[in-house]
């Protein structure tokens, strides 16, 4: 990991109920937009925690500001790196992972909060409902609903009037931001993968482990809800090969793990918590198994050229 170059703290009231772990990217802009909402839109207060990667917009000078608490690196690390060195700051039992592109809605931690009450224990995973301005192929989101693709273009009383309106219901297969996870969770086990460094498919891998770790309920709540502006880091940076990591890691492509073990995007049904689909899943197994035993093959074959 690249050296931390600084480090801002502040005194994080006992009265804050999540933690949240924001890593940016050089989106000032987009940041100032994600705070404003949390403060704006949250009906409670939250301990807010930035890890700012390179900041070479003027992030760190705008923060120094603020009375935000924040890391600083020169360098970009990524989301694993990021999420990781923000948990020795966490004050509160649950950590809640957020990107720096999102404008949360009014009342938003509210509905994740009054579900989490009502569960029996922390063995839990739970997602905001994201709503997105460009179609998307996962019925977890509502999309297309274009309220703005970027700061400038972004329609926020719109959305205010609107966002309650757009049909949706709770889903399977809580993965990707905002999402909460009990604290005790998250250190049994071991928060994000930093070998999916930057972090493509960190995401599914981490829902993975707390799979490994006995989680079963992963749910999306539609009362909370999120806009999200899509891509806007992970567009320019350099990715790692995330998905022939997560099958080398896991024995199973991630889009079989999310479709068979996750349900994720289908309609939630509490029945069916911890129920994957095992015939296609086997029939998934069978394939992945396949295609990890091909990849290898095609590495050694590669190996034993470069030798010669």
């Amino acid at each position: 990991m690249k050296e931390i170059t600084y480090v801002h703290e502040s005194m994080a009231p006992n009265d804050q109920l999540f933690s949240i772990l924001i890593p940016t990217w050089n989106n000032l802009a987009y940041l100032k937009l994600c705070l404003k909402s949390i403060e704006k839109n949250s009906t409670y207060r939250h301990q807010i925690l930035i890890y700012v990667n390179e900041g070479s917009d003027g992030t760190t000078d705008w923060l120094e500001t603020q009375n935000y608490e924040y890391i600083h690196n020169k360098e970009n690390v990524g989301v694993c790196w990021a999420l990781n060195s923000l948990r020795a700051k966490v004050k509160t039992d649950y950590i809640l992972y957020m990107n720096d592109d999102m404008y949360v809605c009014p009342d938003w931690d509210k509905f994740l909060w009054e579900e989490i009450q009502q569960l029996p224990d922390n063995k839990f995973f739970l997602s905001a409902t994201l709503i997105q301005p460009r179609p998307f192929f996962c019925k977890s989101v509502i999309a297309p609903a274009n309220f703005g693709e970027n700061v400038e273009t972004f329609k926020e009383q719109e959305l205010l009037d609107k966002y309650q309106l757009l049909p949706h219901s709770d889903w399977f297969g809580s993965t990707w931001p905002p999402n909460v996870v009990h604290k005790d969770i998250w250190d049994l086990v071991g928060g994000y993968s930093i070998e999916f460094s930057p972090g493509m498919y960190s995401d599914p891998d981490f829902s993975a482990k707390l799979w490994m770790a006995g989680i079963r309920l992963f749910k999306g709540l539609s009362a909370s809800r999120v806009y999200h502006f899509e891509s806007v880091s992970t567009g320019r940076v350099k990715k790692n090969n995330g998905s022939q990591q997560f099958l080398s890691k896991w024995g199973i492509t991630s889009a079989s793990f999310i479709r068979n073990i996750l349900r994720r995007g289908e309609p939630f049904e509490p029945k069916l918590v911890g129920k994957p689909h095992i015939i296609s899943l086997q029939k998934d197994i069978f394939r992945s198994r396949l295609k990890k035993a091909l990849s290898a093959f095609k590495d050694n074959g590669h190996a034993k050229k470069l030798w010669k």
